[in-house]
């Protein structure tokens, strides 16, 4: 199979909810081919799905790297860390993202999730008041989010 037929097999895949199969089409694309930009978000996306977040992680950074004024690739990369455990390394990998990010109701949110995680409250109700402006859909997501749980106990 050629590396479209592999791609397009890998995406059939996470379509149908099968990550690791996903995953496994993509290891078999050759190495150059595995690092173009296409081929790592299908990764990104899988390693997600699966739960992989320390892979996803390192996927998601290499993709900000390759491709710096891609302002989803921080929210992936730095959502990623966070389910890591490390959202204060989640918070400064999102801040170092583009600047097209500020008009981002998902980059508000996130962020006051990571802040509201290590106990700032104040910035973090701040930057959740401007994603609700942006998108007023995510407030049903916060209703139910465990990160935001600092917030609700200060009401």
């Amino acid at each position: 199979m050629d590396c479209v037929g592999i791609l397009r097999s890998a995406m059939g895949w996470l379509e149908l909810g099968l990550p690791e199969e996903s995953l496994s089409e993509l290891a078999s694309l050759p190495a150059r081919e595995r690092m173009r930009r296409h081929a790592l978000e299908l990764r990104l996306l899988a390693e997600m799905e699966a739960k992989r977040w320390n892979a996803a992680a390192d996927t998601g950074r290499l993709l900000c790297m390759k491709e710096p004024k891609e302002a989803r690739f921080f929210i992936h990369a730095a959502y990623c860390l966070h389910e890591t455990g490390d959202t204060l390394a989640a918070r400064d990998w999102l801040l170092r993202g583009p600047a097209a990010l500020i008009e981002d109701p998902l980059f508000h949110y996130n962020i006051a999730c990571y802040l509201a995680v290590l106990g700032d409250c104040k910035r973090a109700e701040t930057h959740l008041a401007r994603a609700f402006e942006l998108d007023a859909s995510l407030r049903e997501t916060a209703r139910e989010d465990s990160d935001l749980e600092a917030l609700r106990e200060v009401e």
